[in-house]
């Protein structure tokens, strides 16, 4: 209910002109919040290059806002896409969308202006950067700024927006990324877990032995799943692979990529499900779930899970 009446009121109140209205996944927690008015925002516009970051500087209030995620195995891609489609629904130019290295890596990080940690975490290996701009009459009038990064076990987003004619106001809702239906969604402890925690494990399936092929099953969680995506539409879901400490990293996230890719096409083959609701990535032994000192839990790291991303 709580989550209801917050969704209600973000719908019913004015928003000013130059507000995004951005949509998170349920799991999504503020961690940090500043606001400076009037002041001056220079928002990235370009690579680092040449020794610099291409700046535009953006006069009057600036808002600033950085999320947790409690998503493992999410990339930044896949946070900042949502977030970047929003932005160009508002209307905004984007001007700069880059990736790690290709952004220019720890020079670009640390060229721009970032909230500072544990608030606001940023994994040099796994960042992705945009930049919005509106403009009137030919004069950047507004900027917004976004940063995902991701490591082992959460995302951050940080979003900065400055304005000059209206007040900037960073509207959040939690609850709109990810719309499920209460309606049509299926009976189960698997359903329930995924919708409430945003992520689930895919806990009985098995893959034959050295290889990343999926066995025969059947397998309950692997309906479950499919029983979810087909009750939901308009639901995406990334399947994330996990391995243990067993061989090296490059390795272990190839294997764990590939298995999560097995399991990704089961649910296309034998489920009809539409390839656009899936994505499937591999974390390797980086977010393990137990110790891998046993062998029940190098046993239990070596799973596939199903995270929760929202609206497609």
């Amino acid at each position: 209910m709580k989550h209801a009446v917050t969704a209600l009121c973000l719908l019913l109140a004015p928003l000013p002109a130059g507000a995004v209205d951005f949509r998170l996944p349920a799991t999504a927690r503020l961690t940090a919040e500043r606001n400076t008015g009037p002041d001056t925002y220079a928002a990235p516009v370009g690579v680092f290059r040449d020794g610099e970051v291409p700046l535009a500087t953006v006069e009057g209030d600036v808002a600033r806002a950085a999320w947790r995620i409690e998503s493992p195995g999410l990339t930044a891609f896949q946070v900042i896409r949502p977030l970047r489609a929003q932005l160009e629904e508002a209307g905004f130019e984007i001007v700069l969308d880059c990736a790690g290295d290709t952004c220019g890596g720890f020079d670009f990080r640390f060229a721009v202006e970032i909230l500072p940690g544990p608030n606001m975490y940023v994994n040099i290996r796994n960042y992705h950067f945009v930049t919005g701009l509106r403009r009137q009459d030919g004069k950047i009038v507004e900027a917004v700024t976004i940063l995902a990064s991701a490591a082992a076990t959460a995302a951050y987003v940080q979003i900065t927006q400055a304005g000059t004619t209206e007040t900037p106001q960073i509207n959040v809702d939690t609850t709109a990324g990810v719309p499920i239906n209460p309606e049509t969604l299926p009976t189960g402890e698997f359903a329930r877990s995924l919708v409430a925690q945003g992520h689930a494990v895919l806990s009985d399936l098995d893959f034959e032995l050295g290889s990343t092929a999926l066995g025969a099953g059947p397998f309950a969680t692997l309906e479950a799943l499919a029983a979810f995506l087909k009750s939901q539409p308009d639901q995406r879901i990334a399947l994330v692979g996990h391995t243990d400490t067993v061989g090296g990293l490059d390795a272990n996230i190839a294997v764990s990529r590939e298995r999560a890719r097995s399991v990704r096409q089961r649910l296309i083959d034998d489920y009809d499900i539409p390839p656009a609701q899936l994505d499937a990535e591999g974390m390797g032994y980086l977010a393990p779930v137990a110790s891998n000192l046993s062998p029940e839990g190098r046993d239990a790291n070596r799973r596939v899970e199903a995270v929760l991303l929202g609206d497609s």
